[in-house]
């Protein structure tokens, strides 16, 4: 079961076998793929055109645009319900206190400074790892403490990078 919620209403969703379940009511549809992030839907007789915008894994958020009117998305699993029920909802989520290396390589650039607010997806350095470029992106709100790297800088998998 999943929970989906928008800014003004929330749906129970249910997947079984070949059926989907919203709100305990069968949910019926025809959907043809357009392209990877947009689709045409037929419900009851009418016609939609929905395109993915936006999708952040972490956060179970998504931005869909359907018939022009963008819709922002929270979905939550049986696990976050059953956290939430418990009173524990934000346990999944951490606290960020420091960006580590996710792998070894090269910093090319550095986009922040100490004192600097950045908000949640905001560039903050670009690593080259394996002759590709990786933009690391801060993973949460904050304000930049410290650059513990420098441009130019090799560093190892796991190293303390920025610190929040």
């Amino acid at each position: 079961m999943l929970q989906v919620k928008s800014a003004n209403a929330t749906w129970q969703v249910v997947l079984e076998k070949n059926q989907i379940l919203l709100n305990d009511t069968p949910f019926t549809w025809d959907l043809l793929p357009l392209s990877p992030t947009s689709f045409h839907i037929l419900k009851d007789s009418r016609s939609y055109t929905a395109e993915l915008l936006e999708s952040e894994p972490e956060s179970k958020t998504f931005k869909i645009k359907i018939n022009g009117k963008v819709h922002t998305l929270q979905v939550q699993d049986r696990m976050d319900l059953l956290l939430e029920s418990l009173g524990m909802g934000e346990a999944l989520s951490q606290k960020v206190n420091d960006i580590k290396a996710p792998m070894p390589g090269l910093i090319l650039d550095i986009k922040v400074t100490p004192g600097q607010e950045v908000k949640k997806g905001d560039p903050i350095l670009i690593l080259e790892a394996m002759k590709m470029e990786n933009i690391i992106k801060s993973p949460g709100d904050g304000v930049v403490r410290e650059v513990k790297v420098t441009v130019r800088q090799n560093v190892e998998k796991n190293q303390v990078l920025i610190v929040f």
